[in-house]
Parts: C-alpha cells; structure tokens; sequence
C-alpha cells in the first residue's frame, strides 16, 4: 500500500490561493467557511452525518514534513515565503457543528471552520474528502438499517473498496446501525465487532462439500456460518446439518432468487430438526433488495457493493464555502450555486411528542427559542485546541434517536422530498462586495 501525507490532500489549488494570499496580507483575515449540501442526492429524504471524529484526528496531526515541503518546493507548487509559512502551520481557528451521526437536509451548516483564511482554506479538500464520502456511505447504510426491520446487518464490502476507503466505510455502515464488519482493519481500528464466513474457495479445495463443512466446523465448532449454495442449496442444508447437527448457528446463500431460497431453506432445516439455525443471506443487497426480503425468513443480511458506493449516491455532494470575512457576511451570486453569507446558528424544532418539524437556520443570529428546539451545532475545536475524541458508540446512538424523531414519511425508500425543510434567516448585516 502507498502510504501519503495526509497534509498533501490539500489541492494545488488552495496552495495557490495561500501564496497569494500570504503575497497581498490577506492570509490572516477573519473568515468563516461552511460545510453544506446544496440538494440530497436524487430521492434522497435525509443525509447523515459522519467522518466527523475521522476528520478531526486527521486535523490533530496535520503537519507538512520536510519531506512535503521539499516536494512542493521541487514542484514550484509554493515560493519559500509559504514554505516557511507551511513548515509552522498548525489549525489555530475554531471548528464546530453538527454531533456526528444528525440528520441533515439542503441548507444545513454541517459544519464551520473559522480563522485566518489561509489556515481554512487549505483544508477544503480533506474535509470534504472524509465528509463526502463519509456521509455517503452512512446514509445508505441507514436506509438498509430501516429496511432490515430490526435484522442483524453485515458489512461486507472491502472487496469493491479503495483499501483505506474499506475501513472508513465499515465505520460508516457501524455508525448507521449495521451490527459487525468483516473487515478486520475496522475491527482493531474502531472496535467493531467482526464476522466472517468461508467462501467458495473452501469448499472448492476440499474433495467434497460435507469434508469441507467438517474441516470448517472441527476448526470453528458449531457457531460458524457454512455456505450451502456451492453445488445444490437443498442438498448443501442437508450436509451441514448432517456435518454440524441441529445446533448449527447459520447457514449462508449468497445466489439465486433469495425470496425463493430463503422460504425453502427454512422448511427444510425445519424438518432436518434445526429450527435455531439462522439463515443468512448475501450477494448484492441494496435497501431495496432488503425490504423485498422482509416478509421471508431472513435472519441476517450480508450487505456489501451498495455500502461501499453509497448504494447509487456515492457522494454527498457537499460543498465548502466561504460566508464571511472579518464580520462581514460574503455571498457566491453564481446561477444555481448561489449561497446565504454570515456564519449560522441552527436549532431544529419539534412537536410535543418529539417529532422534527424543522430546521431553522439564522445567519450572524439566533433563532427565537421555543419549546422543543433543540441547538444542533456543537464545538469540537477552539483556539487549535481540540475537544475530546467523539466515542462512536455515542454518535451510532444519537442516529438512533434521530432517526426516531423524524416523520414517518421520511424513512420511506421511495423518492420523495427532504422529510423535514430548512428555513434560512438571513444575515441583516449588508454583504460585502
């Protein structure tokens, strides 16, 4: 694996704006930039947040070696004014916003870096690096947590992944809801549980399926999980059963019509005696896919390519803006990528019964209080000073419970609008020019 400095994900462009900036005195003006969606991906009702304890680790460490700066000197990417600049750089503004793991819709400020505009400028490209992909993945992991039902969910898909984008999406799909990973990286890395099963290939190498089963269970014992659809699914139930025994925990099917299988695997480890032995199933499961499943007896999903790609989205598409200077709000008039300048201040409102209705988001203000508002931004860094790690167990508990308070409409998989809408106050103070 090649391994690069995470500081060098800063774009030649940012460090084009840093040289002139640093040029002209401007590198030290008071700015405030936002992370926001302009829209949800197509179909969309919700985004989640997530990356946000990724990202932050990432901003502790963020340092430019020798090494990084002798190659951009080698590349004429800076001029040794900003080399020297780079060699001292450490974040020394502020950073905060939403709890990883809200909710979010068009409009919302996830997040709001503020400080010299040279030290937050060139951070755009890591923070919507770990926040685009991050969010993606988590929102199509929560749309398979609805479909499941309250099912056991397993990532699966390091296979169809860039090797470190592997990991963050297991965190991602663990955050959503889903109970374990198989990727063992994520396990040690974020304290996921993790499960696997043979493949294939297992039994393949052995003479015949029941020697392949023995193999597996005389090494795992009986709370493993034996793939049965290498040859005939029927007579693979049959094997495992007459290999493990009735206590078996699980057989796997990862072909074939699932809807089909899965009511005729059931009947037949019923009749062999095995009514405790779950069934999972694997092989392309999208939310989609997994909701067609819900009346059959299903007892695990196996979900792989739809996590790691976003199950269709595999983006955010969110975006990191500049909104104001010095106090003053600034604003992009750009046909359809216009956007609301001042640094925001957002609350979501809901019913006595704990209900979101929606979003209020004031620019340079506060929103007036009621009953039920509850503040979405939080700070995770002031003055360069970094605020406690965020446990994941925390942010996977608070999407729980956002999930909850949202109208029922918007857990819905069919397209439709965002479930709840963002009303944005703008600033009063006049932009600046």
């Amino acid at each position: 694996m090649t391994h690069f400095s995470t500081a060098l994900m800063t774009d030649h462009y940012e460090l084009t704006m840093v040289n002139a900036a640093l040029r002209d005195g401007t590198a030290d003006r008071a700015c405030v930039f936002e992370v926001f969606a302009r829209r949800l991906p197509t179909g969309r009702r919700y985004g989640v947040v997530a990356g946000t304890a990724r990202l932050l680790d990432a901003l502790a460490d963020y340092r430019f070696s020798p090494e990084d700066i002798a190659y951009l000197r080698s590349t004429n990417v800076v001029d040794e004014a900003t080399a020297a600049w780079l060699a001292d750089y450490h974040f020394s503004g502020e950073i905060s916003g939403y709890a990883e793991g809200e909710l979010f819709f068009p409009g919302s400020p996830i997040l709001t870096v503020s400080g010299g505009f040279a030290e937050c400028v060139m951070l755009e490209t890591l923070i919507l690096s770990v926040f685009n992909f991050d969010c993606a993945i988590a929102a199509a992991a929560a749309r398979m947590v609805t479909a499941a039902r309250g099912r056991t969910l397993i990532e699966m898909g390091s296979r169809r992944a860039q090797e470190s984008a592997a990991v963050a999406a297991a965190r991602a799909a663990y955050l959503a809801g889903f109970t374990s990973t198989s990727n063992l990286a994520a396990g040690r890395a974020y304290g996921i549980p993790t499960t696997g099963t043979a493949a294939h290939a297992f039994t393949l190498l052995h003479a015949d399926e029941p020697t392949a089963f023995t193999s597996q269970v005389a090494a795992l014992g009986k709370q493993t999980t034996l793939l049965v659809d290498t040859y005939d699914i029927s007579q693979g139930i049959r094997n495992a059963i007459a290999v493990a025994g009735p206590d078996l925990r699980a057989i796997r099917i990862d072909s074939g019509d699932l809807s089909v299988l899965a009511a005729q695997s059931r009947a037949l480890l019923d009749s062999l005696g095995a009514p405790d032995t779950k069934i999972v199933v694997s092989g392309d499961l999208d939310e989609y896919a997994i909701a067609a499943l819900a009346a059959e007896p299903v007892d695990v999903y196996g979900a792989g390519t739809a996590v790691v790609t976003g199950s269709g989205a595999p983006t955010a598409g969110l975006v990191y803006k500049l909104v104001e200077v010095e106090g003053r709000p600034v604003v992009k008039r750009s046909e359809n990528k216009g956007t609301v300048g001042g640094r925001k201040t957002a609350v979501r409102r809901h019913k006595p019964t704990g209900t979101a209705t929606e979003e209020i988001v004031v620019s340079q203000g506060a929103a007036d209080h009621q009953a039920g508002d509850r503040l979405l931004q939080r700070t995770y860094v002031t003055d360069g000073v970094f605020a406690a790690p965020i446990p994941l167990a925390e942010s996977r508990e608070h999407l729980r419970e956002a999930l909850i308070s949202i109208p029922w409409e918007g857990l819905k998989l069919s397209a439709g609008d965002p479930a709840i809408t963002v009303t944005v106050v703008p600033s009063t103070v006049p932009p600046a020019l």
